[in-house]
């Protein structure tokens, strides 16, 4: 008999459980001060320390790290520490994010800079990455492991440059951001440490390196999906579950994929939407033409395609059944919220 698959939420919280006592006590070495503001970053308290239940994060990156060690044919918890190091990273990234963006608010509460300060943010990200690198330093692989995560937080850093200088540069014109541009980027500030979520696992799981590097390239492959969702989401998606406003990143002039592809469709709603742009027009007529002019289509066309480009790397490396189907899921999730 055919074996359910599980849903996302399911396997992210299935990782989530296994990793979160690691990672509590991974913080819990930090300076009181700076901890709690991890913490704080975690949802795990409020400004203070008191203990309070808030929304955490997606959990995605820890559960790619548990699958990658399950890939590899190890056991869930070989993943840990590689989980462990990925979601200190990720939150270190989100902490520096903010403060570069201005966004006041994170997961429905002020953001860290907000609520302790732009200078204490950024000594806790400095701290969490710290910790990160610590985490892999002390574990099974350690060298090759921080060699993996450097190398990932390297391309995460140039994707990140790009996409705040992408903000200086003009709608239309020979300097207009284009789509390649754009994948590139995502590949870089998002996919870089997806891909090296699930590389980590498998590495630390000992892994040959013709694994480490499919599984890389599948998370790298994920992350331009999962950005290009988050862009039609940010567009589109409703407030009451995205829990960021409507029309969002068209309102922050944004140079998403949805928008860029339909400036590049050359259509009448195309002309239309870049004359709307460049005089700061109406959003939300704005987000009517982007969709007009293709540009939901064609970025959920690329999401599709992303995820197809990881399965084909998947199957290269003949993964496991369960763990497998468990990334399947996880990669269908991508798209499907999004649609």
């Amino acid at each position: 008999m055919t074996a359910v698959p599980a849903a996302p939420a399911q396997i992210v919280d299935r990782c989530a459980r296994l990793t979160r006592p690691a990672l509590r006590e991974a913080v819990g070495r930090l300076h009181p001060w700076v901890g709690e503001m991890a913490a704080y970053s975690f949802g795990w308290c409020d400004v203070g320390g008191a203990p309070v239940t808030a929304p955490g994060g997606k959990g995605l990156r820890q559960a790619l790290a548990v699958l990658g060690a399950e890939i590899a044919g190890a056991p869930p918890e070989t993943g840990v520490p590689a989980a462990v190091a990925v979601e200190l990273v990720h939150t270190f990234s989100l902490l520096h994010d903010d403060i570069m963006d201005g966004d006041p608010v994170r997961r429905g509460r002020p953001a860290v800079w907000r609520a302790y300060g732009t200078g204490p943010a950024v000594l806790a990200g400095d701290a969490l990455f710290a910790l990160a690198v610590d985490t892999l330093a002390t574990s099974v692989g350690g060298i090759e492991g921080v060699r993996l995560l450097s190398a990932a937080l390297g391309d995460l850093v140039r994707g990140q440059a790009d996409d705040l200088l992408f903000a200086g540069r003009p709608w239309t014109g020979p300097r207009r951001v284009r789509s390649t541009e754009y994948r590139r980027m995502a590949e870089g500030k998002t996919g870089s440490l997806l891909g090296c979520s699930l590389a980590l696992g498998a590495l630390i799981a000992g892994a040959s390196p013709a694994v480490v590097a499919g599984l890389d390239r599948a998370g790298r492959q994920a992350g331009v999906a999962f950005q290009v969702a988050d862009d039609v989401l940010g567009t589109w998606g409703d407030p009451a579950v995205t829990g960021k406003p409507v029309h969002g990143d068209l309102r922050e002039r944004k140079k998403t994929l949805p928008v860029v592809s339909a400036l590049e469709s050359g259509s009448p709603a195309a002309r239309r939407l870049a004359a709307l742009l460049e005089a700061d027009g109406d959003v939300a007529r704005a987000a009517e033409l982007a969709e007009e002019a293709g540009g939901r289509a064609a970025a959920l066309a690329v999401a599709r395609r992303c995820r197809a480009s990881a399965l084909s790397e998947l199957d290269r490396i003949r993964a496991p059944a369960r763990p497998a189907r468990d990334l399947r899921a996880l990669l269908d999730g991508v798209v499907v919220r999004s649609q």
